[in-house]
């Protein structure tokens, strides 16, 4: 799988100024945003379409102040089994 296409965003002033290693963060803290929105939050499959280990993933997520979203609940089936 591919990551998912970024939709550009309007950035803030205060944001445009923090040169090329903020602007290196920046797309990475959208980019795993958007990713696990797509995955539903599950970061398992975020890490493996953005191609990281889920515990450096966890980390970046973390360090850049990722905007998580809940996981989902996983669906039970009555009466099945």
């Amino acid at each position: 799988m591919h990551p998912p296409p970024l939709a550009p965003r309007a950035v803030p002033a205060s944001r445009r100024a923090q040169g090329f290693h903020g602007a290196v963060s920046e797309f990475k803290r959208q980019l795993i945003e958007v990713t696990l929105r797509q995955m539903g939050g599950n970061r398992t499959l975020a890490a493996r379409v953005l191609g990281l280990q889920r515990t450096y993933l966890l980390r970046l997520i973390r360090e850049l102040g990722v905007a998580t979203p809940p996981p989902q609940r996983r669906r039970r089936i009555v009466g099945a089994g």
